[in-house]
């Protein structure tokens, strides 16, 4: 009897110690994918020499897919196979919605109930402050995206149809609506060149665009807007996100095209009319799809350094753009400009802000900072390249958005490994931080320390 009730007690306790937070699952989740994605583009039939892929180019590939980030050490296109491109598509886009949507929507079809975990679950991978309504949110994501998707294929198709045959068209539009919805910039245009052919397209330039500006804002923005129908009815996070949006794609667009505007290797030799769409398209793609139409490597340094910042700020929460989030910066610059003006709250619109929202806005912002700063240092002892390239490499894999200054092809086996963690952390690691600090315990012990000043700045 006592033998048993030891049994119990031990089984129990291993349990315990077993048990795995929503933060945890879904990381664990995004390794596992990662993981099969890396051993099918393994295959011999994924690549077109028919010789598979290494260990850490493969795993750098699928990484970046289900990361929706877009670096790439071998060119998507002459590369791999119309399976290996699949793969890719696949991983894109079950990257983009969140394995635990895409997990829950087979539940759902197989008539399944979903349980506490599962709706936890759905609640981390969505970055959703409640509980409340997540089957409903997740059957309107899953629809919302293939319905948008699906206008954006056809757009591309009927463009892409002028170039290539229409089966050819079809799947490129098929491929490039995916890629650019889930914000993650795998083109398969070929030799590493992006949309540079259509820099001047205003239909390829406006349908990208719209796309990774849909899905980047987050799917709770557009549920809202959905919903309330009425910009005085939305909610503040909308509100915020979609002023952050507009402002930072228009000083995005202003600034390339002042400061590129006569550079030979870029904007110099377009016409007016190209020289906006080209401009536009690069101040709106650094947060955060990776497509390019214009050449990298010619952008002034100035231009780098805005496209850096773009990458870092990311899009918004919830969506499947990357960086620190649109909200956060927010609320930093809310933050400080209280604190200037020397109030206690941060006001805005009528609403005061939460402090431990604001605590979470400047964690979130100082990890970020130290991983990209931590990063960059180890790349400087393995690379050699100039340390505005390795810090523009770092940025882009951090923020999830795929853009090079042609350094990642050449990157050594450590760096390559180096940056697919780095990959990992952008796509998982700001969330998870946020939820881990949201979730912490609000319980005060029954005493408070003595207060005492420290002299700052």
């Amino acid at each position: 009897m006592v033998q048993g009730l030891k049994k119990i007690a031990k089984f129990k306790l291993s349990k315990k110690l077993i048990r795995i937070n929503p933060a945890q699952t879904l990381s664990l989740g995004f390794l596992i994918l990662i993981l099969v994605g890396t051993l099918l583009l393994m295959l011999p039939f994924a690549t077109q020499d028919r010789h598979h892929l290494s260990f850490i180019d493969a795993l750098f590939q699928a990484t970046s897919a289900v990361c929706v980030t877009g670096l790439v050490v071998v060119d998507t296109h002459t590369t791999f196979t119309m399976f290996g491109q699949i793969v890719l598509m696949v991983l894109i886009q079950i990257g983009g919605l969140g394995f635990m949507t895409v997990g829950i929507l087979v539940a759902l079809f197989l008539g399944k109930n979903i349980g506490l975990q599962s709706r936890l679950m759905i609640q981390e991978s969505l970055n959703q402050l409640s509980m409340e309504g997540m089957v409903k949110l997740v059957k309107f994501v899953i629809g919302f995206t293939f319905f948008i998707e699906g206008i954006g294929a056809v757009i591309l198709a009927f463009r892409f149809a002028q170039d290539f045959a229409i089966p050819k068209a079809i799947y490129y539009g098929i491929f490039h609506s995916i890629s650019a919805f889930n914000n993650a910039g795998f083109d398969i245009m070929g030799d590493f060149r992006s949309m540079t052919s259509y820099v001047g397209d205003f239909t390829v330039i406006m349908v990208l665009t719209s796309l990774l500006i849909i899905g980047g804002i987050g799917y709770t923005v557009v549920l809202d807007i959905v919903r309330k129908k009425s910009i005085k009815k939305l909610s503040l996070h909308t509100k915020i996100v979609l002023i952050m949006t507009v402002l930072l794609n228009v000083v995005g667009t202003v600034l390339i095209f002042t400061l590129e505007y006569n550079n030979p290797g870029t904007l110099g030799p377009l016409g007016l009319k190209d020289k906006l769409l080209g401009a536009y398209f690069h101040g709106v793609v650094p947060r955060t799809a990776g497509f390019n139409s214009l050449n990298m490597g010619e952008l002034t340094l100035s231009s780098q350094f805005v496209t850096m910042v773009l990458m870092f700020i990311g899009g918004g929460s919830g969506g499947t753009a990357g960086g620190i989030k649109v909200t956060t910066v927010a609320i930093i610059f809310l933050a400080i400009w209280a604190l200037i003006r020397g109030k206690e709250d941060v006001n805005t619109m009528g609403r005061r802000l939460p402090k431990d929202i604001i605590y979470r806005a400047f964690a979130i912002t100082v990890y970020s900072t130290a991983v990209v700063f931590i990063t960059l240092f180890i790349l400087t002892i393995t690379e050699a390249a100039p340390l505005n390239v390795i810090l523009f490499e770092v940025i882009s894999a951090f923020g999830t958005v795929g853009m090079s200054l042609g350094l990642t092809p050449d990157l050594s086996p450590v760096g390559k490994i180096v940056i697919t963690i780095l990959m990992f952390i952008g796509r998982v690691g700001p969330l998870t931080i946020a939820f881990a600090l949201a979730r912490a315990s609000k319980k005060q012990p029954p005493y408070r320390y003595v207060e005492e000043k420290v002299m700052i700045g």
